[in-house]
């Protein structure tokens, strides 16, 4: 087996202070990627030629003694939603096979080139990133590293499954309902939802564009908080990025937990879990001295908001291509972006109205609390081809019962860090949600940091593809 790659920033000194070339680390990834891709099914694309030229601009720079970025020479992928000159977008779907080869990067991939970052190919996830488990019926499965017969979550899935294998130490992903954190949970990574509108999605595919956020995976703090801050940056192209505030902190993992005001969302957020997710709670509630559970009432009602604004942008969205290509679509989601097409408006604005509600009842909710606690997703990774889930005595659809806990907050734009807990039956990660206020994604940070410190929260490459390391 080809070695595993070292953390992102482990690659970057080495590279910085020549002991590597960033050619030599480009060439690992791709031949690490194209041995074991055919096993995880994380790659779509794999952009051998670009990757090359990336990283001899990479040295070029260093030949000249000029700064190569924070990022020197890091391998790492994106979804294929983002866009990747020269390559189609495909979003997982057949529908776009024939449509042109996209002309210019998203602008979060040159953010990411400009840290010196090298791209080596794109990701697999849900057709048009409509679901939580990556089963693509066009591309096959994201195949879960940790076990390879599971799911890798969705919609960002080869994402989490391609860092969970060591392919690359970085990905990009997206996420609406929970397309970044159920895949962080699933593959026992670290991922950051940011505050909505944060970063720049220009570039990327849309959804939903009243929820979509875009954000990174890894295994480990210290690489997700450098890859985050190297996303940063105002986007004139995107009319729909939030001003900055000029008081924003960076994403400091210093200071630890001092004055950190933390505690266990209850409630909905209480229910419908295995002991396996209650337990991840309870070592990361310890973990942080939260002694104290708050409850966000209208947590339920703002998840079937989420539902019902997801359905109709989505099936208003791909209106046109159902009209014309309907067979085309993915089983999966075809009844369900038609259905949410024919929503009546005044379903819809009832949604948004009760969405601004939510917002609102959660904003007092935290007026005294930093960071809370709660589940990312109600079980470990589930078998391929599983329909359903037993929870608490009911039995449930497993697709968007995946997103129980991580709907209801993307419907109010909150930031989110979802760290790994620990491993069920020794193989089997599971994650839990740092929500924090608007903006304050520093402190989410802070927060992993000191459970990643203490043991708590640790990832890594999954047992059997964790031979050596380059």
């Amino acid at each position: 087996m080809t070695a595993a790659l070292n953390p992102a920033l482990a690659i970057a000194a080495r590279v910085r202070a020549r002991q590597v070339t960033a050619v030599e680390v480009a060439r690992t990834a791709l031949a690490r990627a194209e041995a074991l891709n055919p096993t995880v099914n994380a790659f779509t694309a794999l952009l051998a030629e670009r990757a090359l030229a990336e990283a001899a601009a990479v040295d070029a720079r260093i030949g000249r003694g000029e700064d190569p970025g924070p990022l020197a020479g890091v391998p790492y992928a994106a979804k294929n939603l983002f866009d990747l000159a020269g390559l189609t977008t495909l979003a997982g779907s057949k529908v776009r096979r024939d449509a042109p080869a996209a002309t210019r990067d998203a602008f979060l991939v040159r953010q990411l080139a400009a840290a010196g970052a090298v791209c080596i190919g794109a990701l697999n996830m849900d057709e048009f990133a409509y679901g939580f488990t990556t089963e693509n019926t066009h591309y096959g499965p994201a195949r879960n590293p940790h076990d390879l017969g599971r799911i890798a979550g969705g919609s960002s899935g080869g994402s989490g499954a391609a860092v969970a294998a060591g392919l690359v130490p970085l990905s990009l992903g997206t996420d609406t309902n929970g397309s970044i954190r159920v895949p962080s949970s699933l593959n026992g990574l670290f991922g950051v939802k940011p505050t909505y509108s944060r970063l720049s999605r220009h570039g990327s595919f849309p959804f939903v564009y009243a929820l979509d956020h875009v954000g990174p995976f890894a295994r480990g703090v210290a690489d997700l908080a450098a890859c985050y801050d190297a996303l940063q940056g105002p986007d004139a192209e995107d009319p729909h990025q939030a001003p900055r505030p000029a008081d924003l902190a960076t994403p400091g993992l210093g200071a630890g937990l001092a004055g950190l005001r933390v505690a266990t969302l209850g409630g909905w957020f209480g229910l419908r879990q295995s002991e396996a997710a209650r337990q991840a709670v309870a070592a990361v509630a310890a973990g942080l001295g939260a002694s104290t559970s708050v409850e966000w009432p209208l947590a339920e009602a703002c998840r079937a908001a989420a539902f019902v604004i997801t359905s109709s942008e989505g099936g208003s969205l791909h209106l046109p291509g159902l009209r014309s290509r309907l067979e085309e679509y993915e089983p999966l989601i075809q009844d369900r972006l038609l259905a949410g097409a024919l929503l009546p408006a005044a379903w819809v604005n009832h949604a948004q109205r009760v969405r601004a509600l939510a917002r609102d009842q959660m904003r007092q909710v935290m007026t005294d609390w930093d960071v809370l606690v709660a589940p990312a997703t109600p079980v470990p990774a589930t078998p391929i081809g599983q329909e359903t889930l037993e929870l608490d005595g009911e039995t449930l659809p497993l697709r968007p019962s995946m997103g129980l806990f991580t709907q209801p907050i993307s419907g109010i734009g909150l930031p989110v860090l979802t760290v790994p807990v620990q491993r069920v039956q020794g193989v089997l990660p599971i994650g839990v949600q740092l929500i924090g206020k608007p903006w304050t994604e520093a402190l989410l940070f802070r927060a992993a940091a000191a459970l990643e410190a203490a043991g708590i929260c640790v990832s890594g490459v999954a047992p059997g593809f964790a031979e050596g390391a380059v």
